[in-house]
């Protein structure tokens, strides 16, 4: 399968990064003559992550639209026809050397351009796209219908799409579930014969989770269990004096595999990809869903696991402080528990999302 030119678009955040990546990293795996190229954005977690992975890329310097009313979020919204504008013709110059056979959205608002260009200059592109939640975002409702096929990561996707979809589950990253406990110390200076908590918001953090862990951080002094908390880059700062010995305070883990081995409880807010992650590993966990995902989505995504028995949900609206720190020590110390909810959890995980995913790219291809 030679000479085929593979364009992979998706980013803004690890939600919509990490899948890009792990299909794109299936694809070389099975066929290393297919070229692959990843398009991202200037202002999105792929502008550090590409680079780091050494992948072929191109960053446009395209942003979302700010949804805040204030100057800072208006001024970036006057600017965004011009960094429009700019896109397309850089995209315009890629193609020109770098021309698709397909073009593959995961995503975010880096992935509307290359399909926008793809389905109305390029008529003989094939579109591709992986919708990763419950309720489709706007690029995949945009193009779904340009789409030979669209991905879905849940089976809710369909009744929101009138278009040709196959349930292949969420991919995750290469190696999620090959995890060391035994290497805690070294990763995360804490230890791996000690029960762990590992709090995060995904890649960028979250300021409502770190906000709620640090009310009650000192609270777990008197108790035989350790913290792992992944703040994000932008909140690192307020909250790195919480390190000791029992809890490493990180602004990012690029070594989420050891993370996810390392912890027997893990909080964390209910997006499409945290959620397969989670379940691949077969991890309990308490799910906090971010109250203003398009169409509540990451509600939904975790009310399937709370009724699997895999995980306890707090809603933000009505949470107390105290709630959250109870519910955390009645099931960190109950193993029982904490085994029940880590096997319910496991049966939900889909292992092999990526490689359907690729199934089906090549069954196009071929």
């Amino acid at each position: 399968m030679q000479n085929k030119n593979i364009l992979i678009a998706g980013g803004g955040t690890g939600g919509h990064l990490f899948p890009a990546l792990a299909i794109g990293e299936e694809i070389t795996n099975r066929d290393p003559n297919i070229k692959i190229h990843y398009v991202g954005s200037n202002f999105g977690l792929e502008s550090k992550v590409f680079p780091v992975k050494d992948v072929w890329h191109t960053l446009l310097p395209i942003r979302g639209y700010q949804r805040g009313i204030n100057l800072e979020s208006i001024g970036k919204n006057i600017l965004l026809p011009l960094r429009i504008i700019k896109s397309i013709k850089k995209l315009k110059n890629l193609f020109n050397y770098f021309y698709p056979d397909i073009i593959i959205g995961t995503g975010g608002y880096a992935s509307a351009l290359p399909l926008f260009l793809g389905t109305k200059s390029y008529k003989d592109v094939s579109i591709i796209l992986q919708e990763q939640n419950s309720y489709p975002g706007i690029t995949t409702r945009w193009f779904s219908k340009r789409a030979e096929i669209v991905c879905v990561g849940f089976q809710s996707t369909n009744k929101h799409l009138n278009t040709n979809t196959v349930l292949t589950g969420n991919p995750v990253r290469r190696g999620i579930t090959n995890g060391i406990r035994s290497d805690a110390k070294t990763s995360f200076n804490l230890r791996p014969n000690k029960k762990t908590v590992f709090l995060f918001g995904g890649s960028q953090g979250s300021s409502y989770l770190n906000s709620m862990m640090e009310k009650i951080i000192k609270k777990f002094s008197s108790f035989d269990i350790q913290i792992l908390w992944q703040t994000g880059d932008l909140h690192y700062h307020k909250y790195k004096g919480y390190n000791k010995s029992s809890i490493h305070v990180t602004p990012f883990i690029d070594n989420m595999a050891n993370a996810y081995a390392l912890a027997d409880l893990v909080v964390c807010r209910s997006g499409a990809l945290t959620l397969a992650e989670v379940t691949v590993c077969g991890k309990a966990s308490i799910l906090i869903p971010y109250p203003h995902a398009a169409g509540d989505h990451q509600t939904k995504n975790a009310q399937a696991l709370v009724n699997a028995g895999a995980s306890r949900i707090l809603f933000e609206k009505y949470v107390k402080i105290n709630d959250l720190f109870d519910l955390i020590i009645n099931l960190i110390n109950n193993d029982n528990e904490i085994s029940k909810m880590s096997k319910a959890s496991k049966l939900l995980g889909q292992p092999k999302a990526t490689n359907l995913i690729v199934d089906q790219i090549f069954s196009l291809i071929s």
